[in-house]
């Protein structure tokens, strides 16, 4: 009997690494990019509306937004999705890259962890250099999202974070998933639906077919999230509302996408009204949800809040494109700098001289 597979096989030439044999790759360098394009992306708005802010300025600005995500994905990683103690017992192996003396990267970082770090380092910046957090918010929510895509690419790179068994045609069986004893039953079927060929033997293991989620989150929450973003940028009715927006479209999507994807097994459904006594590879109940979808649901509280909030404060009025008089906003601003070293520098030879 011949079998005519509805899944697709992972690439087999693609590997994690980008050159074999060397600690080198395609995740991280799939962050190096996102962060680039979220940097291209807000950068681009600042030409376009004459916003006053220099390039050393933008650059401080994702230094500190980007410390705060790595920082908080990471220690968000190990607190939540690490059931065992061994961050509790050895702290240091929390940004330690090395694992029995082989270069392995910071393995685990949450988006959710991400995001709080990102925002509270935004947060930060726009204290100190005393910027409108919305104005910012907004620039990053319409930037932010086209770079997640490249992240999620990474994952795929990776062969990680790969969804539910599935025996439909969107099904992608990837090389270090899961198998399954071929005599359970649901194993055997779903094998059998896919057109993969059943191997025989009581201690034989079955390699069934995935949705590939990560490609599910680059394309929506990525590439289509940043379209309506992009697009809504200079139509906002009020200041702050690409950002709630964009905090919003995450939590929904994400939401959405995770009854496709397979909790971790070691965690399962944080919350599980109706167990249905299926394998949480084969099955996600509408009423069980995931630690992804907790807080998923988590940002879409909070957008609807911070939605009523931007909309009920003062100075709510949007700020699209600054005066078209202003030659350069960026010269404005070097110029206010050097207007304040100039002053610090007088104060500073008067005390001298009071001396």
């Amino acid at each position: 009997m011949s079998f005519m597979p509805l899944a697709v096989k992972f690439p087999d030439w693609l590997k994690p690494e980008i050159i074999p044999g060397l600690p080198v790759r395609w995740y991280g360098l799939m962050y190096i990019v996102a962060f680039a394009v979220a940097f291209v992306m807000f950068r681009k708005q600042t030409r376009e509306r004459n916003f006053p802010m220099t390039s050393e300025q933008v650059s401080s600005l994702f230094f500190w937004s980007i410390l705060g995500l790595l920082l908080g994905a990471r220690v968000f990683a190990t607190l939540v999705y690490e059931t065992s103690d061994i961050y509790v017992r050895q702290p240091w192996l929390v940004f330690w890259p090395f694992r029995n003396g082989r270069f392995t990267g910071l393995q685990g970082m949450s988006y959710h962890g991400g995001f709080i770090g990102c925002l509270s380092g935004c947060l930060l910046w726009c204290a100190v250099h005393r910027y409108d957090p919305r104005d910012i918010g907004d620039m990053l929510g319409a930037s932010i999202p086209l770079g997640y895509t490249f992240g999620r690419i990474g994952n795929f790179i990776n062969g990680e974070l790969y969804g539910r068994v599935t025996t439909g045609v969107f099904g992608m069986i990837f090389p270090n998933a899961e198998r399954f004893p071929s005599n359970i039953g649901w194993a055997r079927e779903a094998a059998e639906k896919s057109g993969i060929p059943v191997p025989q033997g009581v201690s034989s293991m079955i390699n069934l077919p995935r949705y590939p989620t990560q490609l599910f989150e680059a394309l929506f929450e990525g590439v289509f999230l940043w379209f309506i973003c992009w697009s809504l940028r200079n139509k906002k009715p009020f200041k702050g509302f690409i950002l709630a927006f964009y905090v919003l479209g995450y939590g929904i999507i994400r939401f959405i996408i995770e009854y496709f994807r397979e909790p971790d097994s070691d965690l399962g459904y944080r919350i599980e009204f109706v167990p249905n006594g299926l394998p949480i590879a084969l099955s996600h109940p509408l009423t069980s949800f995931s630690t992804g979808q907790v807080f998923s649901a988590g940002m879409i509280l909070a957008a609807l809040v911070l939605m009523l909030v931007f909309s009920l404060l003062p100075g709510r009025k949007p700020v699209i494109f600054y005066p078209a008089g202003v030659a350069s906003a960026e010269v404005l601003v070097e110029k206010s700098l050097e207007e304040k070293n100039a002053a610090r520098n007088i104060r500073r030879k008067l005390r001298k001289k009071l001396r």
